[in-house]
């Protein structure tokens, strides 16, 4: 049974990895910063500038996106602020971010529509569910991930890997590798 009951500011201890119980004290917070994110994401979705794709996401994520970076909307994301995207980055339409457990996308990475990269799930006790588990999802660089695949968790994808589409990656990638399956596993070596 989980039983971390710090109030401290409930967006750290996500960063943090810790979990975030059922009663917290700071649990509202999440969807008033949810809110927030919507109202800016209503705006990028509907714009096909991506010069101001770029500036919306960039207050999303409270960080510089590079003009290098490349995103076809809609893009959904429940937090934002726990993203960080680097230099030529594309992003295919329909994807969703869950980052409330942090989301890093290096450079030169590629996303095909519909990924989902959830770094946020919940124990499977029945007494725990309720609560929220973070977990980090690093993405190296020169990565390229299929249509539909979806990235739970915790994982780190390593430099030049594939994630074929549909793969559901619930452990790490090694790098110069391509998985794929439910769960995702080895295909090959590049």
């Amino acid at each position: 049974m989980l039983l971390n009951h710090d109030t401290s500011d409930i967006f750290e201890r996500l960063r943090n990895g810790e979990p975030v119980l059922p009663g917290d004290p700071e649990a509202p917070k999440l969807r008033e910063a949810s809110f927030i994110t919507k109202e800016l994401l209503v705006k990028m979705n509907q714009s096909s500038d991506p010069a101001e794709i770029r500036k919306l996401l960039s207050q999303i994520t409270d960080s510089e996106i590079d003009e290098s970076v490349a995103v076809f909307t809609p893009l959904y994301i429940n937090y934002g602020k726990n993203t960080r995207i680097g230099k030529n980055v594309f992003i295919n339409f329909d994807c969703v971010f869950l980052d409330l457990g942090k989301i890093t996308i290096e450079d030169n990475v590629l996303i095909a529509p519909k990924v989902c990269l959830l770094s946020e799930g919940h124990p499977i006790s029945p007494n725990d569910r309720p609560s929220l588990v973070p977990g980090h999802i690093h993405i190296k660089q020169n990565v390229w991930i299929g249509a539909g695949a979806m990235i739970l968790s915790g994982v780190t994808i390593g430099e030049n890997a594939v994630v074929a589409a549909g793969a559901v990656v619930s452990k790490d990638v090694e790098a110069n590798t391509v998985v794929g399956g439910i769960p995702a596993k080895l295909i090959k070596k590049i």
